[in-house]
């Protein structure tokens, strides 16, 4: 890679880690050793408590949590390690009015979009992250095996139930994240949205970034960030995120 950034940004599921999976020791020191030559941000459609669980466990004890900044929820929220502690930088969290609107939006959609509801689900399929409450087709803990196989039979019920809201739902963002998922959040409030919080973090400017992310096609939920003018490479799983975070190191 020619073009030698100052602050990376990744997606997590299918770029860092594979869906909802435990990011692997051996990608956690690579981040680690990328922390010591630069900051590195994190944005996906995941809690902070999918975070926990999910990337923070694979990093190891000497990993620069300093220079680390972690934007859940779709970048409705930011997350930052001052003082031996995660603390919110920003947070765009639904108030319990808004809570419930989307709520019914979602039951009323699901109607009129005819979506056939699963016969099984692994866990919540209405999920509220704060800042941002997801519908998830089979559940927040689906198998990815499930998944894969829902989506490819059944993305177009996926289809009509995202239009379905966004035509409900206008002055919010909704946005299909995933293989079977739709994130609803405040207008204007995406992964966009926090790569142009970055420089402000930072004191980096976006054209010093790059993005790093497996859905930067049209329709993919990394693609917003391309109209911040931020530097991107799509990868198609963790391996070649590791290979990229490899070259990068080497230069």
């Amino acid at each position: 890679m020619k073009f030698a950034p100052k602050l990376m940004v990744f997606d997590l599921d299918g770029t860092l880690a594979e869906s909802k999976e435990r990011m692997s020791a051996e990608m956690g020191m690579l981040v680690s050793d990328l922390l010591k030559k630069m900051p590195v941000a994190i944005m996906s459609g995941a809690s902070m408590q999918q975070f926990e669980k999910q990337f923070l466990p694979a990093l190891p004890r000497e990993a620069r949590l300093e220079r680390l900044y972690i934007f859940p929820t779709n970048a409705a929220q930011c997350f930052m390690y001052r003082g031996g502690k995660w603390d919110l930088a920003y947070d765009n969290s639904f108030n319990e009015a808004e809570r419930e609107v989307i709520r019914q939006a979602l039951k009323e959609c699901i109607d009129q979009s005819k979506f056939k509801l699963p016969e099984k689900l692994w866990g919540e399929q209405i999920e509220d992250r704060g800042a941002q409450i997801s519908f998830s087709a089979l559940g927040q803990q689906a198998p990815v095996e499930e998944k894969e196989k829902w989506h490819t039979y059944h993305e177009v019920e996926r289809k009509a139930l995202y239009q379905a809201l966004v035509k409900k739902l206008p002055g919010l963002s909704i946005a299909e994240g995933g293989l079977t998922t739709i994130d609803i959040t405040r207008k204007g409030v995406n992964k966009a949205f926090g790569v142009r919080k970055l420089p402000g973090l930072t004191g980096i400017s976006i054209p010093e970034m790059l993005y790093v992310g497996d859905a930067l096609t049209e329709g993919g939920n990394d693609n917003v960030v391309i109209e911040t003018g931020i530097k991107t490479h799509e990868v198609f799983g963790p391996g070649e995120t590791a290979k990229l975070i490899e070259d990068t190191l080497s230069h």
